[in-house]
Parts: C-alpha cells; sequence; structure tokens
C-alpha cells in the first residue's frame, strides 16, 4: 500500500528494521542497522556505514541527465510497500521527482541497498546517470573488469597540461583521463572503488534496463576535476561512444533493480556476491506486475549456405530499424551469443514485440558481413517463443582478400582490445603496407589517425568474374576529423570525411576495441583491377582535425577497422 511519509521521530533510527524517517519539509533519513543516510531535496549528502562518514567533503549522491528539462528535485517520498523474502524483512520507498521515481529498497542488515527508477514527466534520458561522489580520502583504488589499481591523485592530474575533456598529459609523456575506467556494459557484473577497508560497488544482475547492443560501453569510475571527489558512475543511459540521437522512452521505464554493495574493500567479497545477485535476478520483490510478465526466445541461425552461424551475436530490441543495435534505447534489450551449432535462448524477456538482429562474431563465420534480421518477434508471459531454425541469407560471391574478421571490431589488428590508453594510436604508423598471403592481421593496425598512407596488396588470379566488383569497409569505430580517400590502383573510389560519417569519439576517449560500428560498400568497375597482376587497395589519410576543444598538436580521429574484403 503506497504510504505518504509523515514527519516522525528519531528513535527510529536505533532500530534494526530499514527505515525511512522525514525529519523536515525537505530532508530525509533512511537505512538500517548497518548503514543510514540522509536525503535533502537534491542529494544525500551524508553516508554512515558503521562509524564512518564516507562523503567527507566530496558531493554526495544523486540522479541527472544531459537533457536539462528533466528535473530531478525531490517533492515527496512515499512507502510503496514493506515484505519478507527467505525471512528478511525489506522496505521499498521512493523520491518522487518530476522525472521520475527514485527507488530504495532496503533489507534488514543489508550492508547497501537495492535501487531503481520509474521514470514519469522524463521521456528523453539523453545520458542519464545515478551517481555516488565519495571521499577521496577514503575510496583511493577503482576497480573494473579491466583495471584494479590506484586513483590518480587531483594533484598528480592538475600537473599536467590540459589536452582536453577531463585528459591531461603528464611532464613524463603519458595521460590521465577519466576515460581509462570505461568498460563495456556486459562486463558490469560488479565495479566500484575501495580503500582504507571500506568499499563501494554497483553490482548489476540484470542489464536488460541498458541501452544499447553487446558493444554498449560507458564510464564507471573517475576523479572529478572541480572537486577533486572520487565518482562511482551508473551510466544506465548512455553515449559516449555513439553519435548523438533523440529516443523517446516507453511509458514508465524502469531502470534497474541493481545493487548498490558496501564491503570492506574486498573485490572477491564483491564478486561473490555479483554471482548471487545474479543467480536471483529478476527478484522476487519487486512490485511491478510488468517487471514479472516474461517469457523466453530460442531458435537457431543457420546460413544459406549451409553452415551454422558459430558465435553469432543475437540482439533482441527494438520492433524497428529506425535505429541501430547499438543506439536503441527507449525500452529493453537483450544480448546473447549463439553456442557452435547456432543455437540460442534468452531467458526472462519482458513481454511485448520485438526485432531479432544477428551478425558475426569471428569465429567460424569471421567472413560474414551481412546481418540477420526479423521483426515482430513476440514474447508471452510465461511461455517459450520457438523461432525454428532461421536462415540467414549470405551471397554467392568470390573473396579476393580480407583482412580481418567481421565482428564490429578491431581484436586482431595491432592494439586491437589493448588496455585503455590515451594517444595509443600515435603508435600506429602513417605508413602501413600489408600484403595478402604474406602479411599477419597484426601487421595492419587498429586505428588510422596520421598523415600518411595504408595500403593493401594484392594479386587478381584466373578471370574477370563479374563487371562490377565491390570493396567493403567495416569500422569498429569512426571519429570525426581523420578524412581519408580511398583509392584502388590509384583510382579514388570513395572519400569517407565528417560530412559522410557522424562522429563516435571512441578514439580519442581511449577506446581500443569499438566503438560504433559503420559497414560502407563500394562498388566499382572491375576493369581497374589488374587480372593476374599487381593491385593495392589505398587509405589515404589527407587530413586530421580536430573541432578545435584539443590544445595539443594531437587529434586521435579517423577510421578504427574491423574487417575489409574485396569481392565479386
Amino acid at each position: 500500500m503506497l504510504t505518504f511519509l509523515l514527519l516522525i521521530g528519531s528513535s527510529i533510527i536505533a532500530s534494526a528494521k530499514p527505515f525511512l524517517q522525514q525529519d523536515s519539509s525537505r530532508q530525509w533519513t533512511f537505512g538500517n542497522d548497518v548503514w543510514n543516510a540522509t536525503q535533502r531535496s537534491i542529494r544525500t549528502d551524508e553516508l554512515w556505514y558503521g562509524n564512518r562518514e564516507l562523503f567527507g567533503q566530496a558531493v554526495g549522491h544523486y540522479y541527472s541527465s544531459s537533457v536539462a528539462a528533466n528535473n530531478f528535485t525531490i517533492t515527496a517520498a512515499y512507502i510503496l510497500g514493506e515484505g519478507e523474502v527467505d525471512g528478511t524483512t525489506y522496505l521499498d520507498f521512493y523520491f518522487e521527482t518530476q522525472a521520475g521515481e527514485q527507488h530504495w529498497v532496503i533489507f534488514d542488515g543489508q550492508h547497501g541497498a537495492y535501487q531503481y527508477f520509474i521514470t514519469s514527466g522524463m521521456r528523453d534520458p539523453g545520458e542519464f546517470r545515478s551517481i555516488w561522489r565519495l571521499d577521496n580520502q577514503t575510496f583511493t583504488h577503482g576497480h573494473t573488469s579491466a583495471r584494479n589499481q590506484v586513483l590518480p591523485t587531483l594533484d598528480e592530474t592538475l600537473s599536467g597540461e590540459f589536452v582536453f575533456d577531463s585528459t591531461y598529459k603528464l611532464p613524463n609523456g603519458t595521460y590521465i583521463t577519466k576515460y581509462d575506467f570505461t568498460d563495456f556494459i556486459h562486463n558490469f557484473d560488479y565495479y566500484g572503488v575501495y580503500g582504507n577497508g571500506v568499499g563501494s560497488w554497483y553490482i548489476h544482475g540484470g542489464k536488460d534496463y541498458f541501452n544499447g547492443d553487446h558493444l554498449r560501453q560507458e564510464l564507471a569510475i573517475h576523479r572529478e576535476l572541480q572537486t577533486g571527489d572520487v565518482a562511482q558512475l551508473n551510466m544506465i543511459q548512455g553515449g559516449h561512444f555513439f553519435s548523438s540521437r533523440n529516443i523517446t522512452l516507453v511509458e514508465r521505464k524502469m531502470y534497474g533493480p541493481w545493487l548498490w554493495y558496501l564491503n570492506d574493500g574486498s573485490s572477491t567479497d564483491a564478486a561473490e556476491k555479483a554471482a548471487v545477485e545474479k543467480a536471483s535476478w529478476p527478484y522476487s520483490w519487486v512490485q511491478d506486475s510488468a517487471y514479472h510478465s516474461r517469457g523466453s526466445l530460442n531458435g537457431k541461425l543457420t546460413l544459406s549456405d549451409g553452415r551454422p552461424a558459430s558465435n553469432a551475436a543475437v540482439f533482441l530490441g527494438d520492433n524497428s530499424d529506425a535505429l541501430s543495435t547499438l543506439r536503441q534505447g527507449s525500452a529493453y534489450y537483450y544480448k546473447v551469443y549463439a553456442d557452435e551449432d547456432g543455437l540460442f535462448e534468452i531467458e526472462n524477456v519482458r513481454t511485448g514485440s520485438y526485432g531479432l538482429v544477428a551478425w558475426a562474431n569471428g569465429s567460424s563465420i569471421a567472413d560474414v558481413s551481412t546481418n540477420y534480421t526479423q521483426y515482430n518477434v513476440t514474447i508471452e508471459n510465461d511461455a517459450m517463443t520457438d523461432l525454428g531454425t532461421l536462415i540467414w541469407g549470405v551471397p554467392n560471391v568470390t573473396t579476393i582478400f580480407r583482412i580481418g574478421e567481421f565482428d564490429r571490431t578491431a581484436y586482431g589488428f595491432r592494439f586491437g582490445g589493448a588496455p585503455r590508453e590515451y594517444g595509443l594510436a600515435e603508435l600506429c604508423s602513417a605508413y602501413i603496407t600489408y600484403e595478402v598471403g604474406q602479411s599477419d592481421p597484426s601487421d595492419w593496425c587498429y586505428a588510422q589517425t596520421q598523415k600518411g598512407n595504408w595500403t593493401i596488396k594484392f594479386p587478381v588470379e584466373g578471370g574477370v568474374s563479374a563487371n562490377k566488383a565491390k570493396l567493403i569497409i567495416s569500422l569498429a569505430a569512426y571519429s570525426q576529423g581523420g578524412n581519408f580517400h580511398v583509392l584502388i590502383n590509384d583510382v579514388k573510389v570513395a572519400t569517407v570525411n565528417s560530412s559522410t560519417l557522424a562522429n563516435d569519439g571512441a578514439l580519442y576517449r581511449s577506446c581500443t576495441a569499438a566503438g560504433e560500428w559503420r559497414y560502407l560498400e563500394y562498388s566499382f568497375d572491375a576493369s581497374i583491377l589488374r587480372i593476374n597482376g599487381a593491385n593495392d587497395v589505398r587509405f589515404w589519410l589527407y587530413e586530421n582535425t580536430s573541432d578545435g576543444s584539443e590544445t595539443l598538436t594531437n587529434t586521435l580521429r579517423g577510421p578504427m577497422y574491423d574487417a575489409v574484403a574485396l569481392r565479386w
């Protein structure tokens, strides 16, 4: 039963049970016997864990959006209900704002709390996140799936030369940037900050409320450069690594629940807790009928040439082709990989109509550049939707050469998938020559940002089998400013620049594996090719200009490669 919270006495704080009390018209205290916090109209500004206060001089906890119209000022607090799971009581309450409901679910004796957000007035979320800004004297380390290390101090960071957007070049030539602690969402089982015997973690048992596909990645941890606060981010709707877009959320979209977890700083303990949460999702205690209305889906993907779609990426999302899979974000999204036989299954899918998209993820189908798409996939409550065998059409073509695997990433190329590091693309030469049949994929670099030419040399043996040939350029990412011509035997067949491709920011934000995937296909007259002779495709990066935000000459703009193929 929904209960409006009245002013009550402070004696509740001494109770072991989860509690919420209103101290004044715009101040509340909540927690349990393990921790408690003070909430004001904009932010949580006092946090006690045992006998330790964890904010210090930092700002505290709050929600925010890049869309200014989304207002998170709290106007009231309501108790949604109380319950019990396996003999442990819990309290579900929320703070009401124009944008939506900020829910807290606190269990008796729990170290931390579950949180979720249900939208109301917020229709376009922009970049939407919750954030803990914590004491920088207590929390000294950051932990993601890729990094576990000391956070740079504010003084250390500011000793460097400003480059752009929270990125500094130190006197020793290395860089500090907030983007180095970015991670892929599929690795967001747990991440956090810790130090001096305490840790604060985000644990996502389920991830269907995150926007985007398998390659969605986001900021996780950084230091606020104005205050020095340690920032633990929960970018539940983000777009740092793809071009901007406007979306309209479904009615009352539920972000979460996720677990905010407190412990002694042990990442091993956080990992064990994450495994428990993953096994418990979707949570039985959520008081929302739409959340519990779920079904499952299975099927088998087979290529039209008879091969199984081994390890294909399978995405269930919008029932529309209006946005790419990475840019979708209005509703709920599910991501799995098929097994070696092309079989896939997705469990606990919210009921509704979806679009299913699949693409190659390297492996034995690394040559497949097309997608499989099917719309109007219906999920019903407590039912299995069996799609049977799905035939994925692939063209009957002759491949003259291919470098890289079609998987929407730069893995396999030099530095492809290396630890995130600003400026890494500077180590890729301005001039590269790749000889088909002799060179290895690692001889090609992951990103081209320096003015110069990257050349693929290849033979064409036998007769011409078609009047037209196709050059396929699959980019794992593209950062505007790195403009290049594509020439085949010195004949220009394409120009890629800022007017043809949107900016995803991946290269200058430390990405080494992917940003926003782009597929480019150019048809040309096959007479350009020299039969039984030497041929080349040349990528001439003729211009590299920034948007004016950088202060150094390095711009880190251009293409990140997935694969290049020539066919007829």
